[in-house]
């Protein structure tokens, strides 16, 4: 359920990642990330969306769980420029960005230790710029 925003609430509820080539978006995230993503019926019929992991029968923007989804559509293009959003790398950020340049993508800027755990940030196959945390 989605609460009003606060220190006790997500201030985001979902993204979108662009992509222009969907299925090879899908691997490249697949790959780095060691999830399945999938697809889901009754979308827009104009656009092609592959999901991140969700709660079955559950619209996650809804949920208070934050997901998203990579969105081939004209609406919108990948881009370097703009809002960085940071994925989840757990449980250890190295084996994610050891992932990242075998998988068609760029390290940007390498493990970097925060006091939140670390970070890195890294181009992805289409172009667009993201951040990875975790903990370890």
């Amino acid at each position: 359920m989605i609460h009003k925003l606060s220190a006790k609430s997500n201030a985001i509820t979902w993204f979108e990642i662009p992509v222009t080539d969907i299925k090879r978006a899908w691997k490249f995230y697949e790959t780095i990330l060691d999830i399945k993503l999938e697809t889901m019926d009754g979308g827009n019929p104009a656009e092609e969306t592959v999901f991140f992991p969700r709660l079955p029968d559950t619209i996650m923007a809804l949920s208070g769980v934050v997901s998203g989804a990579l969105v081939k559509a004209d609406r919108i293009q990948p881009s370097a420029n703009g809002p960085l959003i940071y994925l989840n790398a757990f449980p250890s950020i190295q084996e994610v960005i050891d992932r990242v340049e075998p998988a068609g993508g760029k390290v940007i800027m390498p493990r970097t230790k925060i006091p939140a755990g670390h970070i890195a940030v890294i181009t992805d196959t289409e172009g667009n710029k993201l951040g990875l945390h975790a903990e370890k």
